[in-house]
């Protein structure tokens, strides 16, 4: 009886150590969500390799999912940042353009893991508000930020460190995760990079290296809008009429200055130079001097004689340097985390989600930036890597949005997303069970006009074959674009006869989603009169 006694006694302790580990231990998945900032997918090679090589960014596709159809519900910084993390379109949360307030009142995704249990933590660019809602730690940039020697907003105060922007948002996740996180707790890391935003300055390693590449050119390049309407004719984002020399090429103010007229004329940003490179101490520009002396005797040389063909070729050229170079050293770093969480034991339960907040022109119709419901602004990179969950290498080419963050997340770290969230959990298509999967269309609102670079505000809808626009405000406009005979989309076919059926559906499609999303007539007449 006694020897029964010691064996019932031994396993019930077994039974409360055991009890004991697994409260202590959280075995729900981490989640570390990097996002850059203007990333075209077309500059990373697991989507097209012909500009630049990304290893360390494709290595999250090669051993997870890569999206071909990822987009976003409105192409601009701090709308798209506002939608992830609220898991609402930019009319239901306020953030509408860069200008507008978002609405304080919303509950983010952040919020809601750190309710659940998890750890929290957000470094690098927000874009938005100083106090991050739902963060344990952060340290985030000012608004844009800075590229070199940046100045970082932390619940201590304001603080600026030396060094390059892209290392040290690196730095401060890596010390994060290795030094200062609680072991008990999974934990929800939002690693956020300024780059590639403009103005695009490399490290000057990068800039370089970068200096001395030649890139090939998009097809589309000299596009003269023909076949569109109003909107794409009237943009201010075309690289030789409105890239700015000194901002953007890096020609200093005083070599504009010895030269008697430099054609176009293009209205210089005030400190556009020397507001960004004048936080470099002597040692980094004596790194970048050469580098600027190269190119801006080149321009003073030549600019003069060249020919408005050859100027937008030069133009792009300084560009692409520029731009995938600051794009080589989010992937590097990118590295440096991947490597991370291999040594340390945490890939194996670590959801990797890579993306940008939106699209980019790089160089595509002749032009820069975002804004459009267009391929190049309007899609977004975005791999998913969830170990023993998600089939490596895989693809899937399912209508997916930034909408779907938020929901998404929840769900795979069993948390209950509001009833409110607008989006649509991705874990289906994660788990191989697209038929579960029942979009067929997404819903696209930009409303920052007029405003800089001029682009009309639209709203539209967007399925695997067909892209329908309306275009208002100041015109009253449609377009119509078939994607898979036009994936380049240089034919407005709206007014063509043989779609005159399918304009129908597809404007009864896009009342239904706008009456879906909440959004309306009423409320563009709304936003309209609270932006003049």
């Amino acid at each position: 009886m006694k020897k029964l006694t010691i064996i019932l006694s031994l396993i019930i302790l077994n039974s409360l150590i055991s009890y004991s580990q697994n409260l202590k231990k959280d075995s729900r998945p981490n989640i570390l969500f990097i996002m850059s900032d203007d990333h075209s997918y077309n500059a990373i090679s697991a989507y097209n390799n012909h500009l630049i090589k990304t290893p360390n960014i494709d290595r999250i596709a090669s051993e997870g999912m890569l999206f071909t159809n990822a987009c976003v519900t409105n192409s601009i910084c701090a709308p798209s940042r506002a939608t992830i993390l609220t898991g609402k379109h930019t009319h239901i949360n306020g953030k509408i353009d860069n200008h507008m307030p978002f609405d304080t009142t919303q509950v983010t995704f952040p919020q809601l893991f750190q309710k659940a249990g998890y750890e929290t933590a957000m470094f690098g660019k927000l874009h938005f508000g100083n106090s991050p809602k739902g963060v344990d730690d952060f340290m985030i940039l000012p608004a844009q930020g800075d590229y070199i020697n940046p100045d970082f907003i932390t619940k201590k105060g304001d603080t600026t460190i030396t060094g390059y922007v892209t290392d040290i948002i690196t730095d401060l996740t890596i010390n994060w995760l290795e030094k200062k996180r609680s072991k008990e707790k999974p934990f929800m890391m939002m690693y956020l990079h300024k780059a590639p935003h403009r103005p695009w300055w490399p490290s000057p390693e990068k800039f370089k290296e970068f200096s001395r590449k030649t890139f090939p050119e998009p097809a589309t390049l000299f596009d003269d809008y023909k076949n569109r309407g109003t909107a794409a004719k009237t943009a201010e984002m075309n690289l030789l009429k409105h890239m700015t020399y000194s901002h953007d090429s890096k020609i200093r103010p005083e070599t504009l200055a010895d030269m008697e007229k430099v054609e176009p004329s293009i209205i210089e940003i005030k400190n556009g130079f020397y507001g960004p490179y004048g936080r470099a101490n002597d040692e980094q520009r004596a790194k970048y001097e050469p580098i600027l002396d190269s190119i801006n005797d080149y321009f003073k040389a030549n600019w003069p004689s060249m020919s408005d063909e050859e100027k937008m070729r030069w133009k792009y050229q300084r560009y692409m340097q520029d731009y995938l170079a600051c794009i080589s050293s989010v992937d590097d770093n990118i590295g440096r985390v991947l490597d991370y969480l291999e040594e340390s034991g945490l890939a194996e339960n670590t959801i990797v989600v890579y993306t940008s907040d939106q699209g980019f022109y790089i160089g595509e119709h002749g032009w820069f930036d975002k804004r459009f419901i267009y391929n190049e602004s309007f899609k977004t990179p975005l791999m998913i890597r969830w170990p023993n969950i998600i089939k490596e290498g895989s693809t899937n080419n399912e209508m997916v949005q930034n909408l779907d963050f938020a929901q998404t997340f929840l769900e795979a770290a069993q948390i209950k997303a509001p009833d409110d969230m607008q989006g649509e959990s991705l874990i289906p298509l994660l788990t191989g069970n697209n038929k579960k999967w029942t979009r067929d269309a997404v819903y696209y609102h930009y409303y920052e006009y007029p405003s800089v670079h001029m682009v009309k505000r639209h709203y539209g809808i967007v399925t695997k074959e067909y892209k329908l626009v309306h275009f208002y405000y100041d015109i009253d406009e449609w377009e119509l674009y078939d994607r898979k005979k036009d994936p380049q989309e240089m034919n407005n076919v709206y007014n063509d006869s043989n779609y005159a059926n399918l304009v129908k559906k597809l404007k009864m499609k896009l009342g239904k989603l706008r009456t879906k999303y909440k959004d309306s007539k009423e409320l563009d007449q709304k936003y309209i009169e609270i932006t003049k």
